[in-house]
């Protein structure tokens, strides 16, 4: 299942949370090299978007958690379909 999920940090000084923000990105190499991330952009100012591909609900919750560990923020999440999907979904009947 494909989610695109975009944070909105808590309102902090980026100093006080700078060491944190310094550990999210090696987290996200690891998800990018497992397959459970497909790609990842910080925002412009603050806050990163990302593009998660797992195989539940419960996965995604359990990452969510690890990124709010590293950097507290609110989510928006918007679940995703392949473009192939789509394209048979438009074909049907």
């Amino acid at each position: 299942m494909l989610f695109l999920v975009i944070s909105n940090p808590a309102p902090t000084r980026p100093s006080d949370v700078r060491e944190a923000r310094k550990s999210f990105w090696p987290w996200v190499e690891d998800k990018l090299e497992k397959g459970v991330a497909r790609a990842f952009y910080p925002r412009t100012g603050r806050g990163a978007v990302g593009i998660f591909d797992v195989d539940s609900h419960e996965m995604l919750h359990r990452l969510l958690n690890e990124w709010a560990d590293a950097v507290p923020a609110e989510f928006s999440i918007f679940p995703l379909m392949e473009q192939d999907s789509i394209k048979a979904f438009l074909n049907e009947g």
